[in-house]
């Protein structure tokens, strides 16, 4: 007979271990959610805790095939929407339920929805825009969540202190093209509107734009950094805005980080009884749903969406399948739609 062992814990422990075929300290890595366990591993060892009878750790429950969480900003900007439904449609083909969670301004954090999803089992999730493209942002959010065995995917935004996959459109060449295409228009003066300096395709934007604005006009970098660029608000108010103050600084025409920024500059032409693209002209990003409808047809640099969309969901069910590609970054190539925003320089303009 086997002697009774004394301590029922490490009774529990070897068994499992000899179950899974691994050692006893992988054991207790996994059952206390320890980062460091590659997935095919944690599954054995799972699985060898359901073959013993042994009841899963809470935090371990069997999470359901299912379910797959997308956290997106609010849907006010149609970028997000056509984003959730490429990414729901394509988790749908693969027999995935997509659970959308949306942060609002004054509703729930994305802490706060990242904890709800994962307390509903999620086999994983993808962020759209989150923290991860927030300079001034806590990282340690994300390390959490992969030591406790959730695998995710990261959508617009970079940085170097996560262990994810990252899927990004390639903001520097969206500028070099706007900028290329005003000046083949003759433009010598272009002003670039965006949102707040602490996100990382903002940063990316103003590299691409600092260094197209240099090579192709050679105006020096601290005069462009001082009176080319302005920051403000991703909204059409926003666009607005920065759009006006470039006008003021003789800017004859204006690249935005976003469509909604460029309704914004459109508006901001009209209320100075200036005509879009005679006047001045403007240039979007995104092509959002719609965007094409709008009077003038909005010129933009389009976000390759159906192609991020799929390779996010993609990666996150190798992520999955227990074979992930730990830290990469997949960039996507935009491209240029020219449409009736953008025309001639004036021949006067400011150089």
């Amino acid at each position: 007979m086997r002697p009774v062992q004394s301590n029922p814990m490490t009774a529990r422990l070897a068994d499992i271990a000899a179950q899974a075929g691994v050692s006893e300290a992988t054991v207790s890595r996994v059952l206390n959610g320890k980062p460091g366990v590659a997935s095919t591993t944690r599954e054995s060892v799972l699985a060898a805790l359901d073959v013993l009878g042994y009841e899963r750790p809470v935090k371990l429950r069997r999470r359901s095939a299912g379910l797959v969480g997308l956290i997106t900003p609010e849907l006010e900007n149609p970028i997000f929407p056509a984003l959730a439904q490429v990414i729901g449609q394509a988790l749908t083909r693969q027999g995935y339920t997509p659970v959308l969670a949306t942060q609002t301004p004054g509703g729930s954090t994305e802490d706060e929805l990242t904890e709800m999803l994962v307390d509903r089992g999620v086999s994983g999730i993808i962020f759209v825009s989150g923290l991860h493209a927030d300079t001034t942002a806590d990282m340690q959010r994300y390390e959490k969540l992969r030591a406790q065995g959730v695998p995710f995917v990261l959508v617009d935004g970079f940085s170097p202190q996560v262990q994810a996959p990252f899927i990004s459109p390639d903001d520097r060449a969206a500028m070099q093209l706007a900028v290329t295409h005003l000046v083949s228009l003759g433009h010598t003066r272009i002003g670039l509107a965006l949102g707040p300096r602490r996100f990382v395709p903002v940063l990316r934007k103003i590299e691409g734009f600092v260094r197209a604005v240099r090579d192709q006009l050679g105006v020096a970098e601290q005069q462009i950094e001082s009176e080319l660029i302005q920051h403000s608000l991703y909204t059409l108010e926003g666009g607005q805005a920065a759009a006006s103050a470039l006008m003021d600084r003789g800017c004859t025409a204006v690249v935005c980080a976003s469509d909604m920024m460029a309704l914004g500059a459109i508006r901001a032409a009209r209320q100075r009884g200036l005509e879009v693209p005679d006047d001045i002209s403007v240039v979007g990003f995104d092509d959002s749903p719609l965007i094409a409808f709008t009077d003038p047809p909005l010129t933009t640099v389009r976000k390759p969406v159906p192609a991020m969309g799929q390779a996010a969901v993609r990666t996150l069910l190798e992520e999955i399948g227990g074979t992930p590609a730990p830290h990469s970054e997949f960039v996507f190539m935009p491209e240029l739609v020219v449409r009736g925003s953008t025309a001639a320089g004036p021949l006067h303009g400011s150089s």
